[in-house]
């Protein structure tokens, strides 16, 4: 009988234990509460933890960050194109208490995120033109150039240029702004807030492909012009280029024909020096193979040097 009483006593013991230990993992935080209400402050350093046993509860939240992922929603635009807009936010429980206090649950916080951010984005949307909506800023086409070894970007607005407090980035940032505070009474902090996607319906679709056509025709014609200029730069360096060689080559040639005309000469006159009758006789006999062709006729005097070699006669009558 005593063996029984104490083996019942040790399982008593073990349940009482058991349930008294909790153990809060390291991306976990807790909440004890005793009959509903809470008691003490969050706990959220990990490790094993001590509570009253069957009559205090361990309520467990996320410390990690968290999402929420809105249902795509048909919003107006200021301008009355009806888009599909898609959200995403980031959220944190950072005050677990008042989090329980409020809302209890995950469930009950995305409800609540499910009308603030809804509501924050239409009426985001509605105050914007579309194309302040699917652009984030005016640039369509940047160049990076080299002037003086200094990079310099030049960029090429769009066709339909955004207001400066408008683009997807600023209104996702008048969002998060507008939902922040009203989301801290539930002991959340919203950390961002994206739009996911953009979809268009038939109406609109058709005049937002027509307007990315056109601008992407102007952005391939300023890649175009762009092109030739680069092809004329390289065009005028080549013909420059072309030009200075030809006129080295030129000069260069000139030089060496002069050196050859003038060494010929040098020649001939060193070899006139050394006979001028034969040198007079071979410059007579080549002009006579040009000039006494078939059927020529020449009528020359007596005393013409020119017979002197035909003839044997000179100008001295020899």
């Amino acid at each position: 009988m005593k063996g029984i009483i104490a083996i019942i006593v040790i399982v008593l013991a073990a349940i009482v234990i058991f349930n008294g230990f909790y153990r809060v993992d390291e991306t976990q935080q807790v909440i004890v509460t005793q009959f509903g209400q809470p008691i003490g402050g969050p706990v959220t350093e990990a490790g094993l933890h001590w509570k009253k046993p069957f009559i205090q509860k361990a309520n467990y939240f996320e410390k990690r960050v968290l999402s929420w992922d809105g249902d795509p929603n048909m919003i107006p635009t200021k301008d009355k194109k009806y888009i599909w807009v898609d959200t995403t936010a980031r959220w944190k429980i950072v005050d677990p208490l008042l989090f329980l206090q409020s809302v209890r649950s995950e469930r009950e916080v995305h409800s609540r995120l499910d009308d603030i951010l809804d509501g924050a984005t239409r009426n985001e949307i509605a105050d914007r033109e579309l194309i302040d909506i699917v652009r984030n800023s005016n640039r369509i086409l940047e160049v990076v150039e080299d002037i003086d070894d200094v990079e310099v970007v030049i960029s090429e607005s769009a066709l339909e240029a955004i207001t400066p407090d408008s683009g997807r980035e600023q209104i996702t940032r008048n969002i998060l702004a507008w939902s922040k505070p009203r989301v801290k009474e539930y002991g959340v902090d919203l950390i961002d807030i994206r739009i996911k996607k953009i979809n268009y319906n038939a109406d609109v679709r058709t005049k937002v492909f027509e307007r990315m056509i056109s601008e992407r025709k102007r952005v391939s014609q300023l890649y175009r012009a762009e092109g030739k200029r680069e092809a004329l730069d390289i065009e005028g360096q080549i013909n420059k280029d072309l030009q200075r060689i030809q006129s080295e080559a030129y000069r260069e040639a000139q030089e060496i024909q002069g050196k050859a005309d003038a060494e010929a000469t040098n020649i001939y006159a060193e070899a006139y020096n050394r006979d001028p009758e034969f040198y007079s006789f071979l410059n007579t006999m080549t002009t006579y193979r040009q000039a006494l062709k078939d059927k020529t006729f020449l009528i020359l005097s007596t005393g013409s040097d020119y017979l002197k070699y035909i003839t044997g006669y000179g100008p001295e009558g020899k």
